[in-house]
């Protein structure tokens, strides 16, 4: 996969392996690989991705990203307030604006978290619908766990016994253990591996209104690791695993704004390059420190920080409490960065599910598809 861009945090019936639509634009009569589209609307951010076939992975040809915080106040309302819901509105209707330009051939278009638990989520999406043009459909936390095994596939080191994958998004955070002692460990689909997986419900968002994000001092975040650590005991108690982990013989496998912030401020970057970030291995110890210098880090010092901003410095020591809960459960000597996930995960399926890998440059027309 190539292509830049930067994540940031974040994530019905089960029948859309279908997409949502299709959607046809002014470059529908031009011979060449088609465009896939994905598009992920989750508790933090609105995010698109335009790709097309490119060897046996995809190449990005547009994308979009921006922070909506949909999911703002959720967690004491338990309703999208209006003000986030025209936000979320704003950005949807610049995506609906690019996926018009262009000939797509299949799309996925997802809502997760702030819309699975918010009482009026449903009637979002009906005025989505009306106002951007978009059907989206809202996930299951089981498929957005799957989706994000698919996205990072190519970034799991199958020489390991298991790997402990973890997407820490705006409202949830997914939690995914795959198994690799009783199998062949190449080849295949990488989810055939999964033994166990959780959604826990709470993320940078939710944890960072619950106890606060702009001063976030030592004792506050042990109150944060004891908040997380105490959901994961009731929703991925894998006693288990608990037995089988060997820090060596294991990795962890991070796809969310916590661990690529960690690893561009941990390589000391000037400004955020995703073909540095994704795919970087941090040690056990790397990741100690980081969280230790963001921690010592005041919200002035965070802002300015090129791998955190104004956007997100209220929200990182959440993510690194999500994470250290994760960590003092189940050690790990490494963790691997995934700046990729749940719209990667989707536009994968969606080109296994037309054999475009298979149909060598004989492409169709792009536009000239359908999602029948």
């Amino acid at each position: 996969m190539t292509g830049e861009r930067r994540s940031a945090e974040g994530r019905r019936d089960e029948t859309p392996e279908r997409p949502a639509r299709s959607h046809r634009g002014s470059r529908g009569d031009r011979d060449g690989p088609p465009l896939y589209a994905a598009l992920d609307l989750g508790t933090n951010n609105c995010r698109l991705l335009v790709a097309e076939p490119w060897h046996q992975s995809f190449r990005v040809v547009d994308a979009f990203s921006r922070i909506v915080r949909l999911g703002e106040g959720l967690s004491r309302s338990g309703r999208l307030s209006d003000a986030a819901q025209d936000r979320a509105i704003e950005a949807l209707r610049v995506c609906y604006g690019k996926l018009q330009s262009r000939g797509i051939v299949r799309s996925r278009l997802v809502a997760t978290e702030a819309c699975r638990s918010a009482e009026n989520g449903v009637a979002f999406l009906d005025r989505v619908r009306h106002e951007a043009g978009l059907s989206l459909e809202i996930l299951t936390r089981e498929t957005e766990a799957r989706l994000a095994v698919a996205g990072c596939a190519n970034l799991i080191d199958r020489q390991a016994d298991g790997v402990l994958l973890f997407d820490i998004g705006g409202g949830s955070s997914e939690l995914v253990w795959l198994d690799f002692t009783a199998e062949a460990r190449f080849g295949g689909d990488p989810t055939r591996h999964i033994r166990a997986w959780a959604s826990l419900p709470v993320g940078v968002v939710t944890l960072s209104e619950r106890h606060g994000g702009v001063a976030v001092g030592r004792a506050v975040f042990e109150d944060m690791v004891e908040d997380v650590a105490g959901l994961i005991a009731a929703h991925a108690d894998w006693t288990d695993l608990d037995a089988r982990i060997a820090p060596e013989r294991y990795h962890m496998l991070g796809t969310s704004g916590t661990v690529t912030t960690l690893a561009g401020v941990h390589l000391g970057l000037a400004r955020y390059d995703r073909r540095r970030v994704d795919g970087t291995w941090l040690a056990d110890a790397d990741v100690a420190r980081m969280i230790d210098h963001l921690l010592e880090m005041d919200f002035a010092d965070r802002v300015a920080n090129p791998c955190i901003g104004g956007d997100r410095a209220d929200l990182v020591l959440a993510g690194c409490a999500i994470l250290e809960a994760m960590r003092r459960r189940w050690r790990c000597d490494r963790l691997r960065v995934a700046d990729r996930g749940l719209r990667e995960g989707m536009l994968t399926e969606l080109m296994i599910g037309d054999g475009v890998w298979r149909r060598g440059n004989r492409w169709p027309k792009r536009g000239g598809g359908s999602n029948g």
